[in-house]
């Protein structure tokens, strides 16, 4: 009797660990404020899926410091920043160029610097590529700005010419934190520009307030002109380039390879990172609303998770991961992953995988968590055009790395 009452006990033990794991999904952490609830069902921890797909690890290029973005120029080369104020050119054998002529000064402290970059969709025309920075001022503030200009890819001095600054965020503060920065062209051939509110309280504050770009994505045409179609243009006491609200530091964005929406992931404090679609004229909420706790502790303002007009997250991460780059996998190579939603990981150093129905997350991987020959921190993702997954990792002996399937 004893020996049974010993194995059911046994038994119901492991029943609850597992259950435990369950509800922690892949993350064995506790959450940072374990009294919080989701306010949707599956709005977190969402069940370890594991696809079993082998893989290999390749190094594009190496020698980086503090790379931030990617872009794929026709004919096999890319664009690299590095945060320090440098555009590079990267050869099909991983070749760097030197820094490219005719670029702008950055504030180059802190998360600030040359961020992201992207080339104009008529590029084969135009010859264009645009790219966010922390812009400088006279009086010691900076902001996020985008600028544009002409490549001239000459195999031993490439440049810009014709550079243009088409978007100031305002107001300009000081701070070093917070530029958000990813930029997306939709499919009408407007741009959105995520941006942060700065992480300092007087910037905090204003991811509420409609005179002010902090804590916004906003939404310009290629010239930088405001489209005409923006939720408040024409409504006094609002910046008319505003698309969304409510936001704190959007790292990550990527357009619904069907419905063509912006979907986009959001930095948290201790807990909270988001993943949203950013839609016309919603508030999402921070930092009125936010799941998880300030980083030194107690809660975020009144510490709510819900208030009425705000947006949920389709989901969301306590403890973070810290998103940086994300996108939709539409690729060949790897047919089990198409449709599924991949984020860098920037504070777990990991490849997240989201698998995605409608918009819902029902299920999460954690790939690259043994990457090495070090952890890194990823900082972008961007499928090439070979259907590769490509990353940048964030030190100062950055890489580009991809994916590709396992040989044999």
């Amino acid at each position: 009797m004893r020996i049974q009452l010993l194995a059911a006990a046994v038994v119901l033990a492991v029943a609850g660990a597992a259950n435990i794991a369950a509800a922690q999904g892949v993350d064995p952490r506790p959450p940072n404020n374990p009294e919080q609830k989701p306010a949707l069902p599956g709005q977190t921890d969402a069940p370890e899926t594991k696809s079993n797909v082998a893989f290999d690890v390749v190094t594009v290029a190496e020698g980086l410091q503090n790379p931030w973005s990617l872009a794929f120029l026709p004919g096999g080369k890319m664009l690299v920043t590095e945060r320090p104020g440098r555009l590079r050119v990267v050869s099909a054998d991983g070749t760097l160029s030197a820094a490219v002529a005719g670029m702008p000064a950055v504030f180059s402290r802190g998360q600030g610097g040359l961020l992201d970059v992207v080339l104009d969709p008529a590029f084969a025309k135009t010859n264009l590529i645009y790219w966010s920075f922390s812009e400088p001022q006279a009086d010691g503030t900076n902001n996020t700005a985008v600028a544009r200009g002409k490549f001239v890819d000459e195999a031993t001095a490439p440049r810009v010419d014709a550079v243009q600054v088409i978007y100031h965020q305002r107001p300009s503060l000081n701070s070093p934190l917070h530029f958000g920065s990813r930029l997306v062209f939709g499919r009408d051939g407007t741009l959105f520009i995520t941006q942060g509110e700065r992480s300092i309280i007087p910037g905090r504050m204003q991811a509420q307030k409609m005179d002010s770009g902090l804590g916004k994505i906003v939404r310009i045409n290629a010239d930088g002109s405001i489209p005409k179609d923006n939720p408040f243009v024409g409504k006094e006491g609002v910046l008319p380039e505003i698309w969304s609200f409510g936001h704190r530091n959007v790292q990550a964005a990527t357009l619904h390879p069907t419905t063509g929406e912006l979907w986009e992931s959001e930095y948290g404090a201790r807990g909270g990172d988001e993943v949203n679609i950013a839609r016309k004229g919603k508030d999402y909420g921070w930092p009125t609303i936010a799941y998880g706790i300030e980083y030194r502790g107690g809660p975020i303002t009144g510490g709510l998770t819900q208030q009425a007009g705000m947006e949920q997250p389709l989901y969301y991460w306590d403890p973070i991961i810290g998103p940086s780059g994300m996108i939709f996998y539409t690729g060949t190579l790897f047919p089990a992953w198409k449709g599924n939603l991949f984020i860098g990981g920037h504070g777990t150093s990991d490849l997240v995988r989201l698998v995605i129905e409608g918009e819902k997350v029902v299920g999460e991987e954690r790939l690259l968590k043994d990457l090495q020959p070090k952890p890194e921190r990823i900082r972008d993702v961007r499928q090439g055009p070979d259907g590769a997954i490509y990353m940048v990792t964030d030190s100062a002996t950055g890489r580009i790395i991809k994916l590709v399937p396992k040989k044999g």
